[in-house]
């Protein structure tokens, strides 16, 4: 994309630095204008979510959407959705699941409330849809991330 002041295209994100700090940044995701940056603590002036908080915001909704499409499909009575998330970095030693054994791995926690009269084997049957959203499943697979210069000056 060569001219910042047009609209990013579907599937296209478009960020670009902002001057309301030195890692504010805007974000651009269709005609969707969002604010990112570090908190004060990491020298940014908290203007809006960091780079993990987004992350967890997109599994998060993906999570929510999908339990919520699913109960619709199979006509549940699913009244709402929470999910709770949490990034932090651990010790692979203490991590009996991970295949890195050594150094420090990310380990994303989260919680999911479902409200409405569901049964055990609903709760149960949600529990397992939340992990074939697609945003779970993307980042628990294989990425290929390719990184290019546009307009060198």
């Amino acid at each position: 994309m060569s001219d910042v002041a047009e609209l990013p295209p579907p599937g296209v994100v478009l960020v670009e630095d902002n001057e309301a700090g030195p890692f504010a940044e805007t974000v651009r995701s269709g005609a969707h204008v969002l604010p990112a940056d570090e908190p004060a603590a990491n020298g940014g002036n908290d203007t809006g979510p960091d780079p993990y908080g987004y992350l967890l915001a997109a599994l998060g909704a993906c999570t929510a959407m999908t339990l919520r499409m699913y109960a619709r499909q199979k006509k549940w009575p699913l009244q709402k959705v929470r999910v709770v998330l949490k990034h932090d970095k651990i010790y692979a030693t203490d991590c009996a699941a991970c295949e890195t054994k050594e150094g420090k791995v990310d380990r994303i926690e989260r919680w999911i409330e479902l409200d409405g009269p569901l049964g055990d084997e609903q709760k149960k049957r949600l529990l397992e849809i939340a992990d074939r959203c697609p945003v779970h499943r993307t980042l628990t697979s294989e990425i290929v991330i390719t990184t290019r210069l546009e307009g060198a000056n």
